[in-house]
């Protein structure tokens, strides 16, 4: 299943994803910084929506309260939820 996720409080503008049988791939930022969100997306291909959500959750940028990674483990959590 195809998902969209309008990021908060980062560079980024919106995450998409898909989900297949609990595993997460097709990742793709929207904004954001090219190489980190390449390297992040390129990590969690193929690895399971709960591990994902567990190593990149409370993961902060600098001085902000989150980032793109931790955006990426809230949005899998919504979709998670929402299935």
């Amino acid at each position: 299943m195809s998902y969209s996720y309008k990021t908060q409080g980062v560079c980024s503008r919106n995450i998409t994803f898909d989900i297949h049988d609990g595993i997460v791939c097709n990742v793709r930022f929207e904004g954001g910084c090219s190489g980190n969100t390449q390297g992040v997306a390129g990590l969690v291909e193929g690895m399971p929506v709960d591990e994902v959500i567990r190593r990149l959750s409370g993961i902060k940028c600098g001085f902000k309260g989150t980032s793109c990674p931790d955006q990426l483990a809230k949005a899998l959590q919504k979709a998670k939820n929402q299935d």
